[in-house]
């Protein structure tokens, strides 16, 4: 359990540092908003995906 916990927090700093790095870099807002969409996706499929097993 300790270690969903840690992979779910590891995620989401992951993510919080792409979305920084897209505020930082990304230029044109529309790109911007679509990229951070997609980190977001992403990231939630990466939390569903740990969190699902769990549920057998």
């Amino acid at each position: 359990m300790v270690l969903l916990l840690i992979s779910i927090l590891t995620i989401i700093v992951v993510g919080a540092i792409c979305f920084w790095a897209i505020e930082k870099f990304a230029t044109d807002r529309r790109l911007a908003n679509l990229l951070k969409l997609l980190v977001v996706l992403i990231c939630l499929g990466a939390i569903v995906q740990r969190i699902l097993p769990m549920t057998y």
